[in-house]
């Protein structure tokens, strides 16, 4: 075969899954997808329309009637068999993740082991939905809570993680009784396409689970659609704010999780060589594409010049390459554009009064949307390197003096996503955890997402809603309550009361 024939062949369109099929989208609106480790043109995606994304929905409707009355136990093992599914194929997950994100294959691998525990959780569906009862409330009368699904539900997912995300989203909404419209990012959607045929071939009725691709125009469908009950959502901040805001106001429950700019704080105690390779693994991992990455070091009193060397020194080791080469620490980032807003934040960083310790464009590959580990020191509030989300391999240091001011800097960020804290001091680490704003709080751990019978969530800017995502919290979104009061007739014969009811 030749080189261009090749090409051809690898050359891919990604369309709808509506119904329990595949659907060609009928639009001619279509974007690129790009494998990041070389910059080619690898494939197309169709975005969708209004009209096919309420194919979706009316599939996701016709559906709901019979999957909520499927037993939990059948549903249970309709669950165990879709685990067993995806276990077997997170190989071919995680490749479709290195392919069109550019993540390293072991850390699309550690993606696909995330989402799956989430699958792990929903096996015990029949437990996870329990209700309660109260018996002999009232002379003759039992009450007893009732959980059920909301219908048909939606999650709109981001490009980072591509496979895990969509996971929290839908396996609790599906274990619930729910049906289910994903609007996977159009940058990454193979897994989400791979995801649907996965359920399928484990046996979820047709249009129990479907994926709709699209751009803004899709997402805009969705939530103004009159039969989606429910939309989860994960992205940036101001679009977080802007689907929350649109989904209540048409009704809707909705959780949608925002930005982040996640502080680690370092106490002059702390295990130094811990910190630093912390901060090194918590950063520039996934190239910095992480809403749980540290993105600032806050370095507390006298260990602030011996950690910045610490975590320079371990820079220049990260292999930087193509996802699927063995060896590699940091794939590149997901587009050229992406790439170049985050270089053009380590460009000026020394305008604004920053030092610039290693930078990241030096030792950036030449071919794809690859950028090398950045490390600004002296970086304060009200710098553009501070305050932005810059969603890449940039890490920044804030020089503090004391514990307070530390703590400061994390309260009044208007992100409240995750923090951590680094010290040997248990006093200490107890007070951060009682005082710090934050969702998630890791102890010597930089990035403390919750195992999977817990809740991923953050606080501030960070959430828009109530409910944070899967876990306890989760199954608490995608159900809601009804509280059943009973008597059955008593042989001594009833009278009328036109009183407010009583308990007797």
């Amino acid at each position: 075969m030749s080189g261009q024939a090749a090409a051809d062949r690898a050359f891919k369109r990604v369309s709808h899954w509506i119904g329990g099929a595949p659907y060609a989208g009928s639009s001619q609106a279509r974007g690129p997808l790009f494998d990041p480790a070389t910059g080619a043109h690898s494939g197309e995606v169709d975005l969708a329309t209004v009209e096919e994304v309420g194919l979706a929905v009316s599939a996701a409707k016709e559906a709901f009637p019979a999957w909520r009355e499927l037993s939990l136990s059948r549903r249970a093992e309709l669950f165990f068999r879709i685990r067993q599914l995806f276990d077997e194929h997170r190989e071919e997950l995680a490749m479709h993740l290195t392919a069109e994100h550019g993540k390293t294959l072991p850390d699309a691998l550690g993606e696909v082991a995330r989402g799956l525990e989430v699958i792990d959780f929903c096996c015990g569906l029949p437990t996870l939905l329990k209700g309660g009862f109260s018996e002999q409330v009232s002379t003759g009368v039992d009450v007893y809570s009732i959980r059920g699904p909301l219908g048909v539900v939606a999650g709109i997912t981001p490009f980072n993680f591509p496979a895990m995300v969509p996971m929290w989203m839908w396996a609790p909404a599906l274990a619930c009784g729910n049906t289910f419209v994903l609007k996977p990012s159009e940058k990454d959607p193979s897994a989400s396409m791979l995801a649907a045929h996965l359920l399928a071939q484990a046996g979820v009725p047709a249009g129990v689970f479907n994926v709709i691709n699209g751009d803004r125009i899709a997402v805009d469908a969705l939530l103004a659609h009159p039969d989606v009950t429910a939309v989860s959502f994960v992205g940036s901040t101001p679009v977080a704010k802007r689907v929350y805001e649109t989904a209540t106001a048409a009704g809707k429950r909705c959780q949608a999780l925002g930005g982040a700019k996640n502080h680690m704080i370092v106490l002059a105690d702390a295990d130094l060589a811990m910190a630093a390779d912390a901060a090194v693994s918590a950063a520039y991992g996934s190239a910095g594409e992480r809403c749980m990455a540290v993105s600032m070091v806050v370095a507390v009193g006298t260990i602030a010049d011996d950690l910045v060397s610490a975590i320079a020194e371990r820079i220049p080791k990260l292999k930087i390459g193509n996802g699927l080469d063995p060896g590699v620490d940091m794939g590149p980032l997901v587009t050229r554009e992406h790439r170049d807003r985050v270089a053009s934040y380590v460009e000026r960083a020394p305008s604004e009064g920053a030092t610039v310790v290693v930078d990241g464009r030096d030792s950036a590959p030449e071919q794809g949307f690859f950028l090398g580990a950045s490390l600004i020191d002296n970086v304060t509030p009200g710098m553009d390197t501070y305050e932005d989300e810059i969603f890449g391999p940039v890490l920044g240091v804030t020089r503090v003096q004391n514990y307070e001011e530390a703590l400061r800097l994390v309260n009044d960020n208007p992100y409240g996503n995750g923090a951590a804290i680094f010290t040997r001091d248990g006093g200490v680490a107890r007070q951060f955890q009682f005082d710090v704003q934050a969702g998630m709080v890791g102890v010597n751990v930089p990035i403390p997402v919750p195992v999977a019978y817990y809740s991923f969530g953050g606080w501030k800017q960070s959430l828009f809603g109530d409910r944070h995502i899967y876990g306890p919290e989760g199954i608490d979104f995608y159900t809601r309550s009804k509280v059943v009061t009973a008597r059955w007739p008593d042989p001594a014969g009833s009278t009328v009361d036109l009183g407010f009811p009583q308990t007797r």
